[in-house]
């Protein structure tokens, strides 16, 4: 039996990360994060720490209920970088400020993710999806 490389190990842990976004597991979540993590928000600037991604994250699932599917994740040889391409469906739940008001709407669009890997953890994740796309689902 082969030892894992580090690719292996990246790949293991996003797809991790991925299965707590699913369960809404904020805890386990932040368990795959470096203390000092950064998020690129799609379209929406840069957070620092844990804290302010725990904060997003909380703030996600009251306004959204997303799963993930057709989840697909590679890596760089050396496993300091991956990228992830998924299917999100969800539910907007609450209104979000700036945002069209919730009544329930479903959607679907495609979206992903980059990120940095260090110490076996994921030290930056920024993800990707079209907003126009989801604005027209959620007002059509």
């Amino acid at each position: 039996m082969s030892t894992p490389n580090r690719r292996d190990e990246s790949e293991a842990l996003i797809r991790r990360y991925y299965q707590a976004f699913n369960a809404q597991d904020v805890r386990a979540m932040l368990a795959c994060l470096a203390d000092d993590v950064v998020h690129d928000v799609n379209q929406a600037g840069r957070r620092k720490g844990k804290a302010l991604f725990g904060a997003f994250l909380e703030h996600m699932n009251r306004c959204y209920r997303e799963e993930l599917s057709d989840i697909t994740v590679l890596s760089s040889a050396d496993g300091s970088r991956a990228a992830a391409e998924f299917v999100v469906h969800g539910t907007y739940l609450s209104t979000d400020e700036g945002l069209p008001p919730a009544k329930g709407q479903k959607y679907m669009l495609a979206a992903g993710a980059f990120f940095e890997i260090a110490g076996g953890r994921i030290a930056r994740v920024s993800t990707h999806y079209n907003l126009k796309d989801w604005t027209a689902q959620v007002v059509g």
